[in-house]
């Protein structure tokens, strides 16, 4: 990947190289010099920013994961019956994943081979079990269909969410984050919830 040489630049922008870079490449075959090459700048105007690769793969998955553990503190996540809160979540977890996409992508492609990967990898199965407890809620007061395992629905349930990263890619003409957001939670819940 090369793109055209640039006289100036923010963290923001190199940290977008970066994840760019890291989601096409992986993150172990991108060295600092597919990054300064990406970012069209000297490997020295990188380290003027941070410390290495590692340091940008800790902000890109921090920011993915600011991101979905603020949606579990909204107050439609935290006020009312469980299953609600879970829809809720459910439905903004998929909003943040669309409109956080390449950050989020890159956070599910971890894979524990650097202390920043398995401290994304450790976050990630927090973020998991909130909402598998909120799963478990619902289904303790009745809201979900009983012959339905609790431990495979919360399986089947991020599995969907995070299989938009695979086919998603925004700007060509597909469905908005909201109308994909609909989708997931009706195909969801109309298979999960029960209606008194």
């Amino acid at each position: 990947m090369t793109m055209a040489k640039r006289d100036t630049y923010t963290p923001e922008s190199l940290l977008a190289v970066a994840v760019q870079v890291f989601n096409e490449r992986g993150y172990d075959g991108t060295s600092m010099e597919h990054l300064s090459r990406a970012a069209g700048i000297s490997k020295s105007s990188i380290y003027h920013h941070v410390k290495g690769k590692e340091e940008l793969l800790r902000l890109a998955i921090s920011r993915a994961l600011d991101e979905l553990f603020a949606v579990l503190d909204e107050p439609r996540a935290v006020e009312g019956r469980s299953v609600d809160r879970l829809e809720h979540v459910t439905r903004r977890t998929v909003e943040v994943l669309m409109a956080e996409l390449p950050y989020v992508t890159l956070l599910l492609r971890v894979r524990g081979n650097t202390d920043t990967e398995r401290w994304a990898m450790e976050r990630r199965r927090e973020f998991d079990h909130r909402v598998a407890e909120l799963l478990k809620q619902a289904a303790a007061d009745g809201d979900l269909r009983e012959d339905v395992d609790v431990r495979l629905a919360t399986r089947l349930l991020f599995g969907m969410i995070n299989s938009v990263v695979e086919w998603y890619r925004p700007g060509r003409g597909g469905s908005t984050s909201g109308e994909v957001a609909d989708a997931v939670v009706r195909t969801a819940f109309a298979g999960l919830r029960t209606y008194r």
